[in-house]
């Protein structure tokens, strides 16, 4: 792998003008393989062409479930199969946390999260008062909802000094056009009021290194991540040194400005965070 900090991110056409340099992809899926309502062509027939050409690919998401609910998702969109080998979710590296948390536990998150739960020794509860943690896997109802809602809800749960397992560290992703909060909000609410949040979904290392598991990589295997979040997706690839593509038409498409094309603005907007990549497009082609 070059290092990556003293160059300016390369703008790329498609995939293929960099992809047999890998023989690993781990790609993000919310953002760029899909909206949340309709799945990207274009990104799906150049992770179809990567594997073809010999890469292994393996979806990387922060989605609080686990990989089966992911790929019925995938499926329900028409995202071919043929396009991953794999999915790993952070559902799946959290549900160590929730195991070890024992219970009784309050579960934040809509029901169809609740699969997170499944074949765990982990006893839930409706009643606040009751739990011994709390696991956030997103908003009850995140078409109507915001953090500000469960303020007072997080502030019994402070009170009491109950630790919090967050499922999807994302703060917002876009559903179709409309941005939605998930449990990332809430982890850094709760974290703010001096609360205790766990995590293993990305940026943090669990997640790659079950990526890592899951695609059969050595240490020296050439790892390409593809991802829009700079705070999950290039936060994470930088801190266990992978090479980077970012895509500049994601969830902060709009932090680029007037000149989304130019790789002094894409470094710039990175280096204020701390973060570098080494290539970059506006979508997954």
């Amino acid at each position: 792998m070059q290092d990556q900090s003293f160059q300016l991110p390369s703008r790329i056409g498609h995939l293929s003008d960099v992809s047999r340099g890998y023989e690993v992809i781990f790609c993000d899926i919310w953002g760029v393989v899909h909206n949340g309502v309709v799945r990207h062509a274009a990104a799906e027939a150049a992770l179809s062409a990567a594997r073809a050409a010999g890469a292994k690919v393996v979806l990387v998401t922060n989605a609080p479930r686990q990989a089966k609910g992911v790929i019925a998702q995938l499926d329900g969109l028409s995202f071919a199969r043929d396009a991953y080998d794999a999915v790993v979710t952070s559902g799946d590296v959290t549900r160590a946390l929730i195991a070890k948390a024992g219970g009784p536990v309050f579960h934040i998150g809509p029901a169809r999260d609740v699969d997170l739960f499944e074949g765990l020794d982990v006893t839930r509860t409706d009643d606040a008062e009751a739990a011994t943690a709390v696991i956030a896997t997103g908003l009850f109802d995140d078409t109507v909802e915001t953090p500000d809602d469960y303020r007072d809800l997080l502030a019994g749960f402070r009170a009491r000094a109950l630790p919090m397992i967050c499922a999807n560290p994302d703060i917002v992703v876009h559903r179709g056009e409309t941005l939605i909060y998930c449990a990332g909000a809430l982890a850094k609410a709760y974290e703010a009021a001096g609360g205790t949040v766990l995590m293993a979904g990305k940026p943090y290392a669990p997640i790659y290194a079950e990526a890592r598991r899951i695609s059969g990589a050595s240490a020296s295997t050439r790892i390409l991540a593809i991802g829009d979040g700079l705070n999950t997706d290039i936060k994470g690839a930088n801190g266990v040194d992978l090479d980077v593509l970012l895509i500049t038409g994601g969830i902060h498409g709009s932090e680029f400005g007037e000149t989304p094309d130019d790789p002094a603005t894409i470094a710039t907007v990175l280096a204020e965070r701390g973060l570098k990549a080494r290539f970059f497009m506006a979508a997954l082609g």
